[in-house]
């Protein structure tokens, strides 16, 4: 407490927090802006009636919920973020761009991301609004009012990547996980509400159970967020004129949840292709469009079927995600070159394998734990059989890792005020 009552006593840092609640509450207020036609109660209803646009909704921060012009949130910039770095391994120049070549390297790579993000909104935004458009959300468009919103949508979209990229620049967490976070936040008090005018004294126990299982799930969140296999790693010493260089031991962290909420997004972008897909060739063929969306309603709209096709997702892509992201042989190989190696185990290749499978091995519980996230609010439901009690896993992974690193930002930023106190 006496660390928060800090950080307003330092003026950068009041400053600093002051521009990221700014450019949130510039996210909120965007938020509540609907496009015209739009029919709530239809809406409210389509979401409620599906878990993947529950899901969606939960990204783009509850713009989707009331159509809003920021509908998409940072959805088509995370996705345009998660293909470039896919292409790192397809394009060897994309790789030493983004891992060799420095800041200025991640800062071109991030340019050509925003670049993807406008022709992917444009794609997504036209996607969405003739998909609302057949559920009867959305009134009939004309030619002019669908390109009218598909620009508007699209620059709404952009916008809010523009204000979590103001965020970012303060330093005291990520802008588009903490435009995320707010949007979960602030469905908050609309849960609470829904829980107590549902309540039922008959099924006190349940709520109770609720309660526990809840604190449960977050300690549980925190400590696989937090945990870690720290390799032990020496270094030779080396000895150049008459000073001894190295000498010293350190260690490689190695966290279980290397991957973040990423498969999450992986297997959810997975899961909604088929319905897009079958949006986008309503163009050339309505009646094979409408037969590609009610096989994939059909199929999908089975709780059972749905989590573990769901679940078998998640492992999945954390293992790829991991593999993609974790290079064993160049860390091992970047450790060989600082003069560095595990005891027990040779530089270079042997430890590149070590590595490999130590990586596989603890992959194993963050992809199981991340499996289990996804699927939790399924679970849940079918264990109470009440719709108001579900326990939003992915969101309280998002809300706890959130949490978490921008303390860890403020701890930081305070703990350099007083270094430099004292100098």
């Amino acid at each position: 407490m006496n660390k928060f009552f800090q950080i307003f006593r330092v003026p950068e840092l009041r400053r600093k927090v002051f521009y990221v609640v700014l450019g949130l509450i510039a996210f909120r207020a965007l938020a509540v802006i609907p496009i015209p036609g739009i029919d709530p109660v239809r809406l409210s209803e389509f979401l409620n009636s599906s878990q993947l646009f529950s899901f969606f909704n939960l990204f783009s921060g509850g713009g989707l919920a009331n159509l809003s012009i920021m509908m998409l949130g940072v959805g088509p910039y995370i996705t345009a973020t998660i293909i470039m770095q896919l292409l790192t391994m397809i394009f060897p120049s994309l790789k030493v761009m983004y891992y060799e070549e420095g800041a200025a390297g991640r800062a071109k790579f991030n340019r050509y991301s925003r670049w993807l993000t406008v022709p992917l909104a444009a794609l997504q935004s036209y996607g969405f609004l003739n998909l609302l458009g057949s559920q009867q959300i959305l009134g009939q468009l004309s030619l002019f009012d669908l390109l009218r919103n598909v620009i508007v949508i699209t620059a709404g979209s952009l916008i809010l990547t523009w204000i979590g990229e103001l965020i970012s620049e303060q330093k005291i967490g990520n802008g588009i996980s903490l435009i995320i976070f707010a949007g979960i936040i602030a469905d908050l008090p609309v849960a609470i509400r829904n829980a107590v005018v549902s309540f039922d004294p008959a099924n006190l126990p349940t709520y109770l159970a609720f309660v526990i299982l809840s604190v449960l799930i977050i300690a549980g969140v925190v400590f696989v967020n937090q945990g870690e296999r720290k390799v032990p790693v020496s270094y030779a010493r080396r000895i150049r004129g008459n000073k001894v260089y190295g000498g010293v031991a350190s260690y490689l962290p190695m966290k279980i949840n290397q991957a973040g909420v990423i498969p999450i997004i992986f297997a959810i972008s997975i899961l909604l292709f088929p319905q897009f897909f079958g949006q986008i060739i309503a163009i050339f063929s309505p009646s094979l469009s409408v037969t590609v969306q009610n096989a994939v309603n059909g199929f999908l709209g089975n709780t059972i079927i749905y989590s573990v096709l769901y679940f078998s997702l998640v492992v999945l892509f954390t293992y790829f995600y991991t593999a993609v992201t974790f290079d064993p042989k160049e860390i091992a190989k970047n450790l060989q070159q600082s003069g560095g190696f595990i005891p027990g185990i040779r530089p270079g290749e042997p430890s590149g394998e070590f590595l490999g499978k130590l990586t596989k091995r603890i992959t194993l519980f963050g992809a199981l734990f991340l499996g289990l996230i996804a699927v939790l609010p399924n679970v849940t439901q079918i264990l109470t059989g009440i719709q108001a009690l579900t326990i939003g896993g992915t969101g309280l992974l998002i809300v706890v890792s959130v949490a978490l690193e921008t303390i860890k930002q403020l701890d930081s930023e305070l703990t350099l005020r007083e270094y430099e106190g004292i100098q």
